[in-house]
């Protein structure tokens, strides 16, 4: 029989919603060991070189269970230089339009650093699977997870292409394998200040990021599975929380856990004894006789008989009741997690035909574009082929009345501007022979040269 595991899935975009120093403590006490609370956002310069530590493992850690899939060992460096590669250009044209020098934007990086309305980069934590599920894998186990952060990488950026990813950083050296995403939100067309700038809130709404969270969860344990060969599932997305479980909430659950299994074990320990007792008193009863007083027997009634035979057969009613609500509780739960996994598929296959739909209107809309395309290139040619009917009539006129003045005229002047043409490429051999040719046919009706030499030229 396959285990089939049950895992959970984590997709946290930073945010500022919290700065207190005490949260961002209690933040660090997560499962992942991560800073996956409200309160991580990445505001600044200073908080961008905090991040790069962390992420690049500068401050301690083992560097060497850390792997980089995008960017460099400096967060800083990538996000200087994605910057410059995004937002030069709307800078420059921006500064072109400012009539003051002080209005100008020297730097974009360094503007938006200073300024604390805008968060200057953003940070995506992914992690699938708790501490319990991780903690007996070894190392190279977990390090096939990176074929899976790698296709996380690149869903995201099919999910959201104006999130400018910069750096993407495994970590192995924690609880849990985790990746660290840093990139730029960028919205486009904007009506004051540069054309292009940073949009958090633009690019990450709550619509947009549920469905990039719902449609990330389920691409991840479908490249898990294709890359551990394994058929494991996912479990229940549970509404409003973006966030890891704290350590002293997750120490409850479990304690809460154990005390329900103790409980359990002694219900049936108990119910097992009983089922035993029963036996043996019913071997008594079955063994007893009516007999006189003896000290060493114990008389019983008719009556007496009677309630202890009634009392046995309701212990046999209870094991039997008890073991029939536990082998309906397996039961139930395996329908449970059949139906769990039914809904999960319906919801992937839901999923997949809303992105099929979407990727249809994207290629409708191309068709339309290439339609258009194509009735202007119609167009063209149209226009190309009247104008190129001009000129072929235009040219023809030309040589015809070259021919004919030098037929009738036989004028010199005709001749010499004839070779000019003919020697400024205006006139090709052919053409330049049918017109000097014309005036030595002798013997022929003047008729009869005119139609052969248009002839000539229609062909």
């Amino acid at each position: 029989m396959i285990y089939i595991a049950s895992l959970g899935y984590s997709f946290h975009v930073s945010n500022d919603q919290n700065k207190k120093n005490g949260v961002r403590k209690s933040a660090k006490t997560n499962l992942s060991g991560t800073t996956s609370k409200g309160n991580n956002a990445i505001q600044n310069a200073a908080g961008l070189t905090k991040t790069d530590n962390h992420n690049c493992r500068k401050y301690d850690n083992d560097i060497k269970k850390i792997e980089i899939i995008r960017g460099t060992n400096s967060i800083v460096n990538d996000v200087k230089k994605l910057y410059r590669d995004e937002f030069e250009e709307a800078r420059i044209e921006y500064n072109s339009r400012q009539t003051r020098d002080d209005r100008k934007i020297k730097d974009y990086f360094t503007h938006v650093s200073d300024n604390s309305k805008s968060d200057l980069a953003v940070e995506i934590i992914i992690e699938l699977g708790n501490f319990e599920y991780w903690e007996t894998k070894d190392i190279n186990f977990k390090k096939k997870m990176t074929n899976v952060f790698k296709e996380q990488v690149k869903k995201l950026e099919t999910l959201a292409p104006d999130f400018k990813i910069a750096s993407a950083i495994i970590h192995y050296d924690e609880s849990c394998p985790h990746m660290h995403i840093i990139g730029v939100p960028v919205k486009f067309k904007n009506k004051y200040g540069m054309n292009k700038q940073v949009g958090k809130s633009d690019v990450f709404t709550k619509i947009t990021l549920r469905n990039i969270q719902d449609q990330m969860r389920v691409h991840c344990i479908e490249a898990y599975n294709k890359e551990y060969g394994l058929e494991d599932i996912l479990n229940e997305k549970m509404e409003g929380r973006n966030e890891d479980y704290t350590t002293p909430e997750y120490v409850k659950m479990k304690k809460n856990l154990k005390k329900h299994e103790n409980n359990l074990k002694r219900a049936k320990g108990k119910s097992d004894k009983l089922d035993n007792s029963t036996k043996e008193v019913k071997e008594i009863l079955d063994n007893t006789k009516l007999k006189g007083f003896n000290k060493n027997q114990c008389v019983l009634s008719i009556y007496e008989k009677e309630k202890i035979d009634e009392f046995v057969k309701q212990v046999d009613n209870t094991n039997k009741e008890y073991k029939r609500i536990q082998k309906l509780s397996v039961t139930l739960e395996e329908m449970d997690f059949n139906l769990f996994r039914s809904e999960q598929q319906i919801a992937h296959l839901i999923m997949t035909n809303s992105n099929l739909e979407s990727e249809n209107i994207s290629l409708n809309k191309k068709l339309k574009e290439q339609e258009i395309t194509i009735n202007d290139l119609e167009n063209e040619n149209k226009s190309l082929s009247s104008k190129l009917k001009y000129f072929k009539d235009m040219f023809y006129n030309l040589i015809q009345f070259l021919m004919d003045k030098i037929f009738r005229i036989k004028d010199n002047k005709y001749k010499e501007f004839a070779k000019e043409l003919y020697d400024c490429g205006a006139l090709d051999d052919k053409n330049y022979e049918d017109i000097i040719g014309i005036s030595k046919t002798t013997n022929i009706k003047e008729n009869d040269t005119i139609e052969k030499d248009r002839d000539d030229l229609e062909k």
